[in-house]
């Protein structure tokens, strides 16, 4: 089961999202047949995360509510901090901002606590974009969570991480009318990669930078 649940990992980080779901409905029913809870719990809040990210913040808080609890009680803590912006995430598109600030301010202090650093910048950048979301979007804010979130990833040298909060920036700098610093931005890091050209992340970069060139 521990390579299933890696697996359905793997495959949302890529956002392979249709895979991951078949995977983890597999990891829910394989647990429920050799009656473990953690297992079982881990399959649920993969669930969970992928209904934050599928445009479905109800179902994401209502599952992953249970499931944490559930996974809570066997005293596992790691994927936790990536869990809890999920809930941040879910919470911010139901305008539920309070509590979307909450569980931005858990993932954090979750991951200086376990040191489990392999989603930092992606916490950054999903505050940054939930300050976006607001009902006055806060680009001073988002523009320092996503800076952050790129000295992270820089610091990392997670290319994949940088990618997605480049393109994050990128698109408020063009919002702002600074086209050429988000072009030069974008393509610096677009640049590097010389494969997975089909996923969704780069698909969403190069679409921007088209848009940039024009």
């Amino acid at each position: 089961m521990h390579a299933l649940a890696h697996s359905i990992a793997t495959l949302i980080l890529c956002r392979h999202y249709k895979s991951a779901s078949v995977r983890a409905a597999e990891l829910v029913d394989l647990a429920e047949e050799k009656g473990s809870l953690y297992w079982k719990a881990n399959g649920l809040i993969w669930q969970g995360c992928l209904s934050a990210l599928t445009g479905r913040p109800l179902d994401a808080i209502e599952i992953l509510t249970t499931a944490v609890a559930a996974y809570r009680s066997t005293a596992a803590t790691i994927y936790m901090p990536f869990v809890s912006l999920h809930l941040a995430r879910a919470h911010a598109e139901l305008g539920n901002f309070t509590d979307a600030w909450h569980h931005i301010d858990d993932a954090i202090a979750g991951t200086e606590r376990s040191q489990e650093k392999w989603a930092e910048s992606e916490m950054h950048r999903t505050a940054g974009e939930i300050a976006l979301m607001l009902p006055e979007a806060d680009e001073t804010k988002a523009e320092a969570c996503f800076e952050r979130s790129l000295t992270v990833a820089r610091r990392q040298k997670a290319k994949s991480w940088e990618l997605r909060t480049a393109t994050s920036l990128a698109r408020l700098w063009r919002d702002q009318g600074k086209r050429p610093a988000a072009h030069n931005l974008l393509a610096s890091i677009y640049g590097w990669f010389t494969e997975g050209f089909d996923t969704l992340d780069l698909k969403q970069a190069k679409a921007l930078l088209d848009e940039l060139n024009t």
